[in-house]
């Protein structure tokens, strides 16, 4: 994987034209030996050089310039200034290869105090990826001044740039959709503003776009796209925030393959923009296979270590912890025999169980054949068969589980991340389309009817209609992930145009008539009026950034994140209403429930 970088330095700056500066700090190269010039910007370091020079580390986005000044003046770690001076070749010997403005200095230098500064709390450089995170963002604007936070916005820049410029290349329109919307039965739960014209009524802030998309579907559109904000009151995590941002999509008179290939055109032009190198075309799997072969819906395909079919193996075994079971699959770990001990093989029996496998065989693959406590139950067909259908060389580690097949899959796919997975930064950039999803995932224990696996106006597969009513779960759906390097980056579907088809999915998740048109009458009432065939799809522009960023963390390439905890420690919100608001609003503030 190549290491992102910032857009050339060397590119024209608005503001070099004003006179203040000549050129930004990252420009000057040989080429401007003998120039006067004049720089802007913060005082990185100071270095005494002898009884009357010292050495300034100038620092703005672009980069760092050395200049030379007199020790006299009075200039410190994070004063804004401006410096005019004479660029000219650094002394033989001191040429710093590291920086790309290290074959230069500007000396003979005069130096314009714009503004003192405090002592940052912490340092302006690499070694504030040590601090608290909560000192970090507490300090926001200081944080965001380092080298790295700086290519991190100019990334999130370029990638924005490159996605708007392929959706509209391919004929689509942005527009922008409403931030107060009412409250809709989604699953995440959402932030309510309450409305000061009618108390007791309340706005939702939007979890995403999908009621105004695809009515601008009904309203003939075609093709439309926004770089769309949207906001969910959920638990946050490394890939989660309050407040995200999103390539929203929808186009009319498409298959799914027209979706697809609409946004994987965005995806690789965001990492072209990104990293100066366009990924390969986007592989194609089904959810069935990414299940077999991975364990997971959202599949890293860097690394190997694929889940392999066992369950013929064992069909007559006598071996009680497999007989019988529904799915037997295991995974090569290759090298892991000396790499795990007894106590780290115990930890990741207990690991399987917390997962909820009944338990966890492993075979260490020696010479004359498996060191397990569990090799004397296998008869030596069997052993041979799982060496050969796990390719298994003399040192590696085979985890085996046997149980239901979701189970089994759920449990090794998880095992699989957890010893192979690379680091974010890692290896190419490997995105895959995951197809072909369950319209259904589970029966509900209440009512005894299926739980829906996306929104309930998704389609189903063409070749499944008919098993709506009489195998519901066989069902597969016209909904489709886009994931990267084990990042799910978004979903998304073809939509259910046709009333009688929309009606069938309600009847089958138990939705009555009633129910339907209470619930989503002001959504479905439009499409009375001639709904397109029309499908979309929708991404998190923070988790790609993150990605090609080689950031674990999405809070690394938002300006503004929350901390995990959802508080900012910049803003010390969220805060306390006064209460002459409440009384405008008609509220009252409780105390929490027990």
């Amino acid at each position: 994987m190549s290491t992102p970088a910032l857009p050339d330095p060397a590119l024209p700056d608005p503001a070099s034209a004003t006179s203040m500066r000549t050129h930004r700090c990252g420009d000057l190269r040989r080429e401007q030996i003998g120039e006067t010039v004049s720089l802007c910007g913060w005082v990185g370091r100071r270095r005494e050089h002898g009884e009357h020079l010292a050495f300034v580390d100038l620092r703005d986005h672009s980069g760092i310039t050395q200049c030379v000044v007199d020790n006299d003046v009075d200039v410190r770690s994070e004063y804004v200034v401006r410096i005019t001076g004479v660029v000219r070749d650094r002394p033989a010997g001191t040429v710093n290869e590291s920086l790309p403005t290290g074959e230069i200095e500007v000396g003979e230098c005069t130096v314009e105090v714009l503004r003192r500064a405090d002592p940052p709390p912490f340092p302006i450089d690499a070694r504030a990826d040590g601090v608290d995170e909560n000192i970090r963002l507490q300090y926001r604007y200081l944080d965001l001044r380092r080298e790295r936070m700086q290519r991190n916005l100019r990334i999130r820049a370029a990638v924005n740039s490159a996605v708007r410029t392929a959706m509209e290349r391919q004929g689509f329109v942005e527009i922008e959709t409403p931030m107060l919307v009412p409250s809709t039965p989604e699953g995440a739960r959402e932030f309510l503003v309450p409305s000061r014209k009618e108390p007791g009524s309340f706005y939702a802030l939007p979890q995403s776009p999908q009621l105004f998309k695809q009515l601008l579907m009904v309203a003939g559109v075609d093709r439309y796209y926004q770089m769309a904000r949207c906001l969910r009151d959920e638990d946050l995590r490394a890939d989660r925030q309050y407040e995200f941002m999103q390539m929203d999509m929808e186009m009319s008179f498409v298959t799914q393959d027209d979706v697809l290939d609409a946004v994987s055109e965005s995806v690789l032009a965001a990492a072209e923009a990104a990293t100066g190198e366009r990924p390969p075309p986007i592989e194609r799997i089904t959810w069935l296979e990414a299940m077999n072969r991975f364990g997971v819906d959202k599949p890293d395909m860097r690394f190997a270590m694929e889940l392999t079919e066992l369950t013929d193996v064992f069909a007559s075994t006598e071996f009680k912890a497999f007989a019988g079971a529904g799915s037997i699959k295991g995974i090569r770990v290759p090298g892991g025999a000396d790499q795990y001990g007894r106590n780290q093989l115990d930890k990741l029996t207990d690991r399987a169980k917390s997962l909820g496998a009944k338990g966890l065989v492993w075979l260490k693959v020696t010479d004359g054949g498996f060191d397990s406590p569990v090799a004397k139950f296998l008869s030596d067909a069997e052993a041979a068969d799982v060496r050969t259908r796990l390719e298994a060389e003399t040192g590696d580690l085979l985890l085996v589980v046997a149980d239901e097949w979701a189970t089994t899959c759920e449990v090794l796919g998880t095992l699989r991340n957890d010893l192979g997975r690379p680091p974010v930064h890692e290896g190419p950039y490997r995105y895959v389309w995951v197809v072909e999803f369950p319209l259904f995932v589970g029966i509900d224990r209440d009512s005894g009817r299926p739980k829906p696996g996306h929104h309930p106006f998704t389609t189903p597969h063409p070749d499944d209609v008919d098993k709506i009513e009489s195998d519901p779960m066989a069902v597969r759906s016209i909904a489709y992930d886009l994931v990267l390097n084990g990042w799910e980056l978004g979903s998304g579907s073809i939509r259910i145009h046709e009333p009688e088809l929309q009606r069938r999915v309600f009847t089958a998740l138990g939705i009555s008539e009633d129910e339907a048109a209470r619930k989503f009458g002001f959504f479905l009432n439009p499409f009375d009026y001639g709904a397109p065939p029309h499908g979309g799809f929708a991404f998190g522009l923070d988790r790609l950034v993150a990605i090609l960023a080689g950031e674990e963390n999405i809070r690394e390439v938002i300006a503004f994140p929350k901390t995990q905890s959802g508080a900012d420690p910049m803003t010390n919100s969220p805060v306390s209403a006064d209460p002459k608001q409440l009384s405008e609003l008609g509220l009252k503030v409780l105390p929490p429930a027990t």
